[in-house]
Order: C-alpha cells, then sequence, then structure tokens
C-alpha cells in the first residue's frame, strides 16, 4: 500500500515546493517511518541556496528532487522482513545523516528522493539500516530526538578534546579535562546553550565553567536557565562574561580568566563563532596543556587566525576541529536525552508547521533565535515561543487557542519547549496538515 504524504522538496537553487506525493509501498530491504519533528539546521538553508551545487545534492534535482531535512525523529511503522529482526513496528528512532555509506557523500535530508525530515513519512533506505544510522530512541518527546544530531556535533567536540596526562609521556587522553578550566566562547546560540547543557550536566565536568557573549539578551536567556547556584550543586564554578560589559578592574576576558584560576588558564576552549579575533583570543586563554577546539564552521576557505607557535611547543598548546558527529556521539546524545541527563529544549526558540519550513529554511541567516523546530503534521507558522502569548490575540479560532494554551504551557516551564506542549500540540487535530492524494 502506497503512504500518502506532504513533503518539502529541493528541485533547484532557491526552489523549495510543498508538495503531495503517494510513496512507494516499502521493500522487503526498506521501512516505511512517520516523520514526527524536524529540526531546523543552516545546513538545510546551505543545500537550499546552494541546489545541485552542495557536494551531498545531486544534479539532477529539477527533474529528481529531493526531500529536504536531517535533523528528524518519528516512529517506524512497516519494518522490512530483512531489517525485522533488529527494529520492529512503533519504534521511535533518530538518524545518524552522516552515513559515508561506501564513501559516499548521499546523506538523509540532501541526496534522497524518498527520505527527509520535513515530510511526514519516509521510506528509510537500505544503507542508512546498513551503515548502523538508523538509531532506536526511548526518551518521551520527539523534539529531543530531533536535537540528537546537532547534540551529537557537540558530544563529539567534547570527545575530540584530548591531554596528556604527565610530562614527556606521549599519550593522547582524550575528552574535555574532568575537574578542569573550561570555556565557551561566543556561546549564546543554540549550540552554544547545549554545550553548556553537556558540561554542567555530563560525564565529564570541569571545576570553572566561562561562557562567553556579545549579545547581552541571549546571555541572560541563559543566565535565568542554567543559573549559577544550580551549577553549583554540580561543583562547577559557573561565570558569564559580556566582553563588551566585564567586572570593574577587568578590560579584556583574559584578565577575567586569570584572575578566575590565578594565572592557570584554561585546559579546554571551544569558539562558537567563525571569527579571527574571537580564534586568536581562545588561544590566548590557553593554559599549560591547553586545548582550542574550532567548533564553528566558516563558509570562508580560506578563513586564518593567529596561533601563538611558542606556546605550541613550550606550553604544549593544541588545536583541534571537529565537523558533525558520528553514530556512537549520536547514540550517546539519545541515550542521555532518554535518562534526562541533558534537556535540548533550551536550544529550541521557535516552533511551526511544515507549511512554514521553506520560508524558515531559505530565510534562516537573518531570522535570529535558536533552533527551528516543525512538526511535520501541523499547519501553523513559524512562531517564536516568547511570542505565542501576542500571536494568540492576533489569530482567530482555532490557531488563536492553540497558541493561548501553549503559552501557558510553556510559561509552566520557564518559557521552554517542553513534553507536556508537545504532547498537546501533537493533539490538536484543528490545525492537522492532511494530504488528500486520491
Amino acid at each position: 500500500m502506497n503512504q500518502n504524504t506532504y513533503a518539502l522538496r529541493l528541485y533547484g537553487k532557491g526552489d523549495l515546493r510543498l508538495e503531495q506525493l503517494a510513496l512507494p509501498a516499502p521493500s522487503h530491504d526498506q521501512i516505511l517511518a512517520e516523520v514526527v519533528s524536524n529540526s531546523i539546521c543552516m545546513s538545510s538553508y546551505k543545500a537550499a541556496a546552494q541546489g545541485p551545487a552542495h557536494k551531498r545534492v545531486p544534479e539532477d534535482i529539477d527533474e529528481n528532487p529531493v526531500i529536504i531535512g536531517h535533523e528528524f525523529a518519528g516512529r517506524l511503522l512497516e519494518v522490512g522482513k530483512n531489517w525485522a529482526g533488529r527494529f520492529k513496528k512503533g519504534q521511535k528512532f533518530g538518524i545518524q545523516p552522516a552515513m559515508m555509506y561506501e564513501g559516499s557523500l548521499d546523506a538523509p535530508g540532501y541526496s534522497y528522493h524518498w527520505i527527509g525530515g520535513n515530510s511526514q513519512y519516509v521510506l528509510i533506505p537500505h544503507e542508512v539500516m546498513a551503515s548502523d544510522c538508523l538509531l532506536p530512541y526511548e526518551g518521551d518527546a520527539f523534539f529531543k530526538a530531533s536535537l540528537a544530531e546537532p547534540m551529537s556535533c557537540i558530544v563529539g567536540a567534547f570527545r575530540a578534546q584530548y591531554h596528556h596526562p604527565a610530562p614527556g609521556r606521549y599519550e593522547h587522553k582524550f575528552g574535555i579535562k574532568n575537574g578542569g578550566n573550561c570555556a565557551l566562547l561566543a556561546a549564546a546560540g543554540p549550540m552554544g546553550e547545549g554545550a553548556l547543557d553537556l558540561a554542567l550536566h555530563g560525564e565529564r565536568r570541569p571545576s570553572l565553567l566561562v561562557v562567553t557573549d556579545q549579545d547581552n539578551k541571549r546571555l541572560e536567556r541563559m543566565k535565568q536557565r542554567y543559573p549559577v547556584k544550580d551549577a553549583e550543586k554540580n561543583g562547577i564554578k559557573l561565570v558569564y562574561l559580556n566582553p563588551n560589559s566585564l567586572p570593574e578592574g577587568a578590560e579584556t576576558i583574559e584578565d577575567c580568566v586569570r584572575k578566575l584560576t590565578g594565572g592557570a588558564m584554561m585546559d579546554d576552549v571551544f569558539v562558537f563563532y567563525p571569527n579571527s579575533g574571537l580564534v586568536e583570543q581562545g588561544d590566548e586563554l590557553l593554559g599549560r596543556d591547553g586545548c582550542l577546539n574550532f567548533f564553528a564552521g566558516p563558509s570562508d576557505k580560506d578563513f586564518k587566525a593567529p596561533i601563538n607557535f611558542y606556546n605550541v611547543h613550550y606550553e604544549g598548546h593544541h588545536l583541534v576541529g571537529t565537523s558533525g558527529g558520528n553514530n556512537e556521539d549520536m547514540s550517546m546524545a539519545l541515550r542521555m536525552m532518554a535518562e534526562g541527563t541533558v534537556n535540548p529544549a533550551g536550544m529550541i526558540t521557535h516552533i511551526g508547521g511544515l507549511d512554514s519550513a521553506a520560508e524558515t529554511i531559505l530565510n534562516l541567516p537573518g531570522s535570529g533565535g535558536g533552533k527551528k523546530l516543525v512538526y511535520t503534521h501541523i499547519r501553523m507558522p513559524m512562531t517564536a515561543i516568547d511570542e505565542f502569548g501576542e500571536k494568540a490575540g492576533e489569530c482567530g479560532a482555532p490557531l488563536g487557542d492553540v497558541f493561548e494554551e501553549l503559552d501557558s504551557i510553556c510559561g509552566r516551564h520557564a518559557g521552554m519547549w517542553n513534553v507536556e506542549a508537545e504532547n498537546f500540540l501533537l493533539g490538536c487535530n484543528e490545525i492537522k496538515l492532511k494530504p488528500h492524494i486520491s
């Protein structure tokens, strides 16, 4: 039986179309799945903006369009007999899109005709399962699994950090330094917020955690969600710094860190924005055997920044860069979310329906805020969580009533997206987006 669905497909540069279509019946080597939620990534914007010039997008999308979106979660509906021993109907899942199947760059959400996050239903092809990239999820909310892919990037970055246990020993000890000093620079965006959550609640935790950002509004938002007093309960001294309004007596971030550490400086530094001055600052914050992680992905292939090689030689400074996470990173992220160790809800600032996905993707760079989350079975404009109350007064029924209830629910959860809000929205039949292909 063919499954009818709405899907957002890419036909060329900037050409995204929300269409109704019928998926083929799944073969013995495929799995039919329902997509519930998809988090919009800047990589989707890049794919849409570049079209077939993108390294993961096929050249013939004008004739064979692809479904866009790769940060999605849902449940399995029909499992082909070739995979019946590993997966079962009704199982929740997340997807690791960076499959590298037989060395190929093809990935769900970029390269496939029948699978992508901005679709109500998808056919999961054999190479996803063969690459161990269909990952079971046992958590309480689909939105968390949608954020497992970006969270896996953070997990991977934390795991890629390395230090030497003793001078003169050529042994790399991977992971942020447990009980050490850690700095997150330009970190008040969604990825920085995820890193803060992991640093505060992960298995390896620093004793001093410094978070910087120039956007005071976003920094204040992080302070409210991750209070200094809560960090103290976990034995962590958490310090928020805005370089434009430093404490009295400090002229630079370096001055503050030097005072906080008694001159020892930082063991781990993460840079969340591709700015040469910020990279240089991160380098200056490193202490003996310190590790700098350039997390931000620049679009400029000639991006450069000065590094103090005297300190590389004499102080053992080292530099790493990570791009994405692997299957193990994503499995760890899904496990931590299911266990409640980390909660990526703070990364989400906007909620919308599938009908809002195209406009959101194409305008993502200038949209502000954090992660935009799409619920694929819902018809709703992409809306900031803190504007739900305002929208309730602007919209008539039934959407106005939905916004009013969502505003009330999120108000009970410190203004954050949450399981209660997701369950309510998924139950709103009045704003369902239903395909009607004959």
